[in-house]
């Protein structure tokens, strides 16, 4: 029988950053600014306990917009490593889209686009099929039915405004990453 760990490390849970696991308070660019969400560092904690890679997807349109550059999107998701590493938490990949079809033209990666999913699937060998969407925009989890993987919507960030539109769409609407990260373990 195969061990569950090794089977687990081939799923993934993609989170959106800014408003999942983080405060968005638009255009985050400066590592001091960053403050994760009550219960993320544990919800994350938790994930790679139980064997799931975690991996953060987002979209950052203030490159496009020329608001702040990749070295300080680098510098902000350090700062979101310490912050996780308090909280025994880790992650094992981050991608983002630096676009904006208003400044750069259309592009494949920027969400709800598939494009930086399936680098990650690549590069880390998932079976993206297996793997779980959580984000507080519907753009954050529409992937998740392109690559036939399960999502959650959470309320925190601008989440309470998808939320209806979300349940409509059958998508599971939780509280937070917290909740959310509770149903992955519990669903395996």
């Amino acid at each position: 029988m195969p061990d569950a760990r090794v089977e687990a490390a081939r799923r993934a849970v993609f989170l959106d950053r800014d408003g999942t696991i983080v405060e968005d308070p638009g255009f985050l660019r400066e590592p001091g600014k960053v403050r994760l969400l009550p219960g993320a560092g544990a919800a994350i904690h938790r994930l790679n306990q139980a064997g799931w890679l975690v991996i953060t997807v987002s979209n950052q349109s203030g490159i496009a917009r020329g608001l702040y550059d990749a070295a300080a999107y680098t510098a902000v998701q350090r700062r979101l490593a310490e912050l996780l590493a308090a909280h025994g938490a880790r992650l094992d990949g981050a991608y983002f889209c630096p676009h904006h079809p208003d400044f750069t033209g259309p592009c494949e990666c920027r969400k709800p686009g598939v494009r930086l999913f399936r680098e990650a699937g690549t590069a880390l060998g998932l079976d993206l099929a297996r793997s779980v969407w959580v984000g507080d925009r519907l753009s954050d989890v529409e992937p998740a039915r392109q690559l036939g993987g399960r999502a959650f919507l959470v309320r925190t960030g601008r989440g309470a405004a998808h939320a209806a539109q979300g349940r409509a769409l059958g998508i599971p609407v939780v509280v937070d990453l917290a909740a959310a990260a509770a149903e992955i373990v519990r669903g395996g």
